[in-house]
């Protein structure tokens, strides 16, 4: 991978903030190996970069992560076949293995299950194509073999495949019907949150608010990138954080079940071309249960 710097600061920092998806300490590790060189010359991690030289990246290996034993999880699977299923992901679930994150995974959950799953997305997250927050419900699609794999990843990059979200925000959100468009990047001072910042990866989010509730708005959200927490991210820099996020909202207004729900999925099948579309009513713990996740659909 090669990198151009944008601003003076450790090689370290500057490697953390252009690849958050790697923690630093792995990066220093590779950085220690001589797997990353400033204008063709291996440099220690506390190497100030200045801007417009050139870093060039090698391989950053996985970092050892939990074992990937199957677990007897019961899934939700709303559509499957040969070669993907669809499934309804529950509250307090993540997706894959990572590190600090001891507990079973929808992985682990896919593991036990008697069929392929495939192998792009690296060995510790087989058969995701995309992901969902822990505590974010709703759709996500799985692949059987890389070419399903490859052609939903796709889609997704080429906004072929449609995902929409609903969520509780705090306030009178207004207009009916706006996007934000920002950068997302790893907020320096905190790697557990993502922040709006210039320098981040560009990101959209479509909103339109469906109904005011006193000093909440349930809305319908589309994305055209998937950044890690952007929607979250993205209302909490409009002044408006998701209800029950504890990262991204204050006071009683982070507390309880998170308030967003991955409710409509469509994508063309990677076989048949044909066009699927799933929906899928949010859980019991949500605040609203009408209009359901078919309010998506008329948008």
């Amino acid at each position: 991978m090669l990198l151009t710097a944008d601003r003076e600061e450790r090689l370290d920092r500057f490697l953390a903030r252009m690849m958050p998806e790697h923690s630093r300490s792995r990066l220093v590790k590779v950085i220690e190996s001589g797997g990353v060189q400033v204008e063709g010359l291996a440099r220690k991690a506390s190497f100030r970069v200045e801007p417009g030289q050139l870093v060039q990246v090698g391989e950053v290996l996985p970092e050892a992560a939990h074992d990937l034993a199957p677990a007897d999880i019961p899934l939700k699977v709303v559509y499957e076949d040969d070669v993907l299923l669809v499934v309804d992901k529950p509250r307090g679930i993540a997706v894959h293995p990572a590190i600090g994150h001891r507990q079973a995974t929808l992985v682990n959950a896919l593991l036990a299950r008697s069929h392929a799953l495939s192998e792009m997305g690296g060995s510790f997250r087989p058969g995701i194509v995309h992901r969902l927050d822990k505590d974010t419900t709703g759709l996500i699609m799985i692949a059987k073999n890389d070419g399903a794999h490859r052609s939903l990843q796709n889609q997704i990059q080429l906004r072929l495949a449609s995902r929409r979200y609903l969520a509780v925000a705090w306030g009178d959100v207004a207009p009916d019907i706006f996007t934000i468009q920002s950068g997302i990047g790893r907020d320096p001072a905190d790697r557990r949150r993502m922040k709006v910042i210039q320098s981040g990866k560009t990101a959209t989010t479509h909103v339109h608010v469906i109904s005011h509730h006193g000093d909440r708005s349930l809305l319908a959200l589309a994305l055209d990138t998937g950044r890690t927490h952007q929607i979250r991210v993205h209302l909490a820099w409009m002044g408006h954080p998701v209800k029950g996020d504890p990262i991204y909202a204050n006071g009683e207004w982070s507390k309880g079940p998170l308030q967003l729900h991955a409710g409509h999925l469509s994508f063309l099948h990677p076989d048949s071309k044909e066009r699927l579309t799933f929906f899928a009513d949010p859980p019991p713990d949500f605040e609203f249960r009408e209009p359901g996740a078919e309010a998506l659909d008329r948008w």
